[in-house]
């Protein structure tokens, strides 16, 4: 079993050495081909120590039984190599134990505690140091005819020791390093993406409400129309219904696409493309439709060429005039509406729209979602402009909207 992380831990280490939990998080899902180079690359030191622990028992004339002993430990110790990424802990103590008696098994030993201080933290990896620090002293209890190395080698031994223990340590840091820097790195870019997802929800929010609102509001003007005079003229009757009928129709088309746009994980490119964005030059095709609809709509223009204004421009001063027609259509339907658009590269776009002051009640009888002007007042400051609206001192409610025109 593998050990929690200590929520009370307090040492001075670096967290990426101590920290940990259940699961090492630096342990790949499986070996590599790497970690299978690496591991022959230990198997074979661990056996190179017990060939060289043979030689020196036959210079210092071990007896041959303990050697026997000795060599079989660690001949077994070294096979533990193999499965030391699966059970570090296991392996480490088992190593530390046979190495109190077995001198051959020093190198499985010393890897086995780079091992489990690369896949463990410093809470698991301190009571077995703990216990290596103890072999040489047991080792002596246990094996008198072991002889004793000089000051030098000791004090050699154990710098040897510690340097490993360190830079297991350190290779745990960089890998839990590299990993909090990966999921960082995927946090952020996952962010970046629902932000820019939303954005472009609220985008598609702003554009549907600016075409149903005004698709919606033609139809109910004209209902409502055939409701308070039931015996208009059939030409009559057959116009409001013919508008009724195409404001439906592309009321339910607006639908479809935004609907369509909307769906995850939808491949659409086996659809057909959206359709082409409005811009200033559809503006009086837009006055024409409010006109059929019984408004008295006064276009003004002072521009030269309305290809000449920039598409993204022209679309968010195409969907202010639309909202301001939806507005008027709205509260003050028997007014005449002006409409007055200015554009020149040099002083950008400026649109205005002026109609009667409403009043506290809608006379159309259509409701509003009370933020259309909210969405404009975003649309005009995401393009870089401004918007203004509100009563004048003659009476009128005026909504004014400058956007600037971008120079390549």
């Amino acid at each position: 079993m593998m050990a929690p992380a200590d929520p009370q831990d307090r040492s001075p280490l670096p967290a990426g050495v101590i920290s940990g939990a259940g699961n090492d998080p630096v342990r790949p899902a499986g070996p590599t081909a790497r970690d299978r180079l690496v591991d022959a690359l230990c198997f074979l030191l661990a056996v190179g120590v017990t060939v060289q622990t043979l030689f020196d028992s036959r210079a210092q004339h071990i007896a041959p039984a303990p050697l026997a002993v000795d060599l079989i430990l660690g001949g077994l110790c070294c096979l533990g190599v193999w499965l030391r990424r699966r059970w570090p802990v296991g392996f480490a103590v088992v190593a530390g134990l046979v190495s109190v008696y077995s001198t051959s098994a020093a190198g499985a030993a010393l890897i086995a505690l780079f091992t489990v201080a690369v896949h463990r933290r410093f809470a698991v990896v301190a009571p077995i140091v703990a216990g290596y620090a103890l072999v040489l002293f047991l080792t002596l209890l246990v094996r008198p005819d072991v002889p004793v190395g000089s000051p030098s080698e000791i004090v050699l031994g154990v710098v040897f020791a510690a340097a490993v223990l360190a830079w297991g340590m350190f290779v745990r840091a960089r890998r839990q390093s590299l990993r909090e820097r990966a999921g960082r790195v995927e946090a952020e870019q996952e962010l970046r993406v629902a932000e820019a997802r939303q954005g472009e929800r609220n985008r598609i929010a702003r554009e549907m409400h600016d075409v149903l609102a005004h698709r919606l509001s033609l139809l109910s003007l004209h209902a409502g129309a055939l409701e308070l005079r039931p015996d208009a003229a059939p030409e009559e009757v057959a116009r409001a219904a013919g508008v009724i009928r195409d404001s439906a129709y592309q009321a339910l088309e607006d639908l479809r696409e935004v609907i369509g746009v909307l769906r995850t994980g939808v491949d659409r490119s086996d659809e057909t493309p959206e359709r082409p964005q409005p811009t200033l030059a559809d503006l009086p095709d837009l006055v024409d439709q409010s006109r059929r609809a019984g408004m008295r709509v006064r276009l003004d223009w002072q521009t030269d060429a309305l290809s000449a204004v920039p598409a993204g421009v022209g679309r968010s001063a195409y969907r202010i005039v639309q909202e301001g027609l939806t507005n008027a259509r709205k509260h003050a339907p028997d007014g005449e509406v002006a409409v007055t658009v200015r554009a020149t590269p040099r002083d950008g776009v400026t649109v205005e729209i002026r109609n009667p002051y409403p009043a506290e009640t809608s006379p159309a009888g259509i409701p509003g979602a009370g933020i259309g002007l909210i969405g404009l007042t975003e649309r005009a400051a995401l393009a870089g402009g401004r918007l203004e609206h509100g009563p004048t001192p003659a009476g009128d409610f005026r909504l004014r909207a400058w956007l600037p025109w971008p120079t390549l």
